[in-house]
């Protein structure tokens, strides 16, 4: 297996400053920060590290720790670009910025390989950077993510770079759920990028672990690929996993693939047809969520909480209980012919007052 190295070249918004015993230098923008980064071993270029805010980190691997910022950091976050795409960077509890900018490489390499109105699907979307680095490309996307908080920054992050009107389909889902649910429905894509994160919840409490389910989301993730398709793009942030490792399960999978295993779903059709109409329900809670947003522009303020339709509505019977006083009553209660009639009737009254043309 040959192993090529990628390296993350700075841009105007962000670049790596300097790096050793443990630790890390960015810059974000205006702002310089500190963090932990395990497998910097050597040591740093220079002692003299001037920084906005620093992330001391609790003992173990797996997160926690806390941000130590400067007054002049805005804690509600403050705007960056790459290319087109603009959003919005923010110190997270979880030692990040609400971006991943070693991701940037990738974001190019798919670029140069998407056409406009390919179908991409991008799984662990997070704050959707990435979904709009295509997405400014012309393709459309699927943008995947089980946090509906993550979801909403993509959102607003799309609106930022006025790419709010671009086909991207927004899903607040388990990511493994939804790709085996795209494979039942016998979907394709012309491209598919995901990064996994070690350890995570989906919205109804699912769990996922790495090591534990990525085979099965890889393998359901090559069963939506064909030989027209362009690429398979996963990277891991995990120091345990080694890039040889991910390299053997994205050759199984593709092996499988060639040998005509496809990855069988052990979930009856029941529960298939239950998923989907899980998924309706997130899509309509979504478009409310939307319309209270639109609504609260329009009226500036909060919406009222919305009323629940009565179980029972009484239907009043027109009387005679004829066909022809059905119609009869559908036509009287039908404001859109109403109003043609009013408009027809003025239009003819203002035409006869109308004064002739000059001759």
């Amino acid at each position: 297996m040959q192993l090529t190295t990628i390296v993350t070249e700075p841009w105007t918004d962000y670049g790596l400053v300097d790096s050793g015993h443990g630790r890390k230098l960015e810059r974000y923008g205006r702002f310089r920060f500190i963090r932990p980064e395990p497998q910097a071993m050597w040591a740093p270029a220079s002692t003299n590290w001037e920084a906005d805010g620093d992330f001391i980190g609790a003992s173990d691997e797996d997160g926690g720790g806390k941000w130590h910022l400067s007054r002049d950091v805005p804690r509600g976050g403050w705007h960056m670009r790459w290319e087109e795409v603009r959003f919005t960077a923010q110190n997270t509890p979880f030692r990040h910025l609400a971006f991943f900018p070693d991701m940037a490489p990738q974001w190019s390499w798919m670029r140069d390989r998407t056409a406009e109105g390919d179908e991409v699907m991008n799984l662990f979307g997070y704050t959707g950077v990435g979904t709009l680095a295509l997405a400014a490309k012309g393709a459309r996307l699927t943008h995947v993510d089980a946090s509906k908080k993550s979801v909403e920054a993509a959102k607003a992050n799309a609106f930022l770079s006025d790419m709010a009107d671009r086909p991207i389909r927004w899903m607040v889902d388990d990511a493994a759920k939804f790709a085996a649910r795209e494979v039942r429905r016998e979907r394709r894509y012309d491209g598919i990028f995901l990064d996994p994160p070690k350890f995570g919840r989906g919205p109804n409490g699912e769990t996922w672990r790495l090591e534990e389910h990525l085979p099965a989301l890889i393998a359901d993730c090559r069963a939506l690929l064909d030989d027209k398709s362009k690429f398979l793009v996963l990277t891991v942030y995990a120091i345990r996993m080694s890039a040889l490792a991910i390299g053997e399960l994205l050759r199984q999978a593709q092996k499988r693939v060639e040998n005509g295993l496809s990855p069988q779903t052990d979930v009856k059709e029941a529960q298939s047809f239950f998923d989907i109409s899980a998924e309706g329900v997130i899509d309509a809670e979504s478009a409310l969520d939307d319309a209270q947003r639109a609504l609260a522009q329009l009226t500036a303020g909060e919406p009222r909480a919305v009323k629940q339709l009565r179980e029972q509505i009484p239907l009043a019977l027109p009387q005679p209980a004829l066909p022809e006083a059905w119609v009869g009553s559908a036509l009287q209660d039908n404001y859109d012919l109403r109003a043609t009639h009013w408009t027809i009737r003025d239009g003819g009254r203002s035409s006869r007052h109308r004064a002739p043309p000059a001759s």
